[in-house]
């Protein structure tokens, strides 16, 4: 008699656990992807508001004033109704301006003036929440970094290396609706 125990190619209970946790934990991260509230704002969106006594609610041109600081709103796959809130990265900044002020490249990507901007900075990655009302300049408040919101979010001070990503917009009856993807990289990029 041999000494040597046989070896088998037979699926033991082990190896068919743990190809099971594997196929488990892959496959659905592979064919599923992201959860729905983490992927990016895209055409058809709705914008709604993100916070504050309207939240939730439809973004239209009436709700908004002209010049005034941009309020947060997020996008809303408007089938589902599910809210993009899972990335803070799909947070942006909406104001209304003045159509005759626009220059066309920032014109087009408004909806009867309303605009949106990432609410990102490109420097370091905080949030652009500060508000400059006498130049109409969106300023982060980590670095002060402003961004001229009447020229598709020029840098005109502070250290971010280029201007905030913008989401354009388009009408759909009295409502704002996403019209395309950002334009422009969201955030910043590392630097080593």
């Amino acid at each position: 008699m041999s000494a040597t125990p046989k070896t088998s190619k037979a699926l033991t209970r082990r190896s068919f656990l743990q190809t099971g946790m594997v196929t488990g934990f892959v496959l659905p991260s592979t064919v599923l992807g992201q959860p729905p509230n983490r992927a990016r704002p895209k055409a058809g969106d709705w914008l709604v508001f993100d916070g504050g006594e309207k939240s939730g609610e439809r973004i239209t041109p009436a709700l908004l004033e002209l010049d005034q600081r941009p309020v947060a709103a997020l996008a809303k796959e408007p089938e589902t109704e599910t809210l993009r809130d899972g990335s803070r990265l799909n947070r942006v900044m909406v104001t209304k301006l003045d159509l005759a002020r626009l220059d066309n490249a920032t014109g087009d990507l408004t909806a009867d003036g309303v605009i949106a901007y990432s609410a990102v900075c490109t420097h370091t990655g905080c949030d652009v929440t500060n508000w400059d009302p006498d130049n109409l300049f969106m300023a982060c408040p980590c670095h002060e970094s402003k961004f001229d919101v009447y020229n598709n979010a020029k840098v005109v001070g502070g250290p971010a290396p280029r201007p905030l990503a913008v989401l354009p917009l388009r009408l759909d009856g009295d409502a704002i609706v996403i019209a395309d993807i950002f334009q422009g990289r969201v955030g910043f990029t590392q630097q080593f």
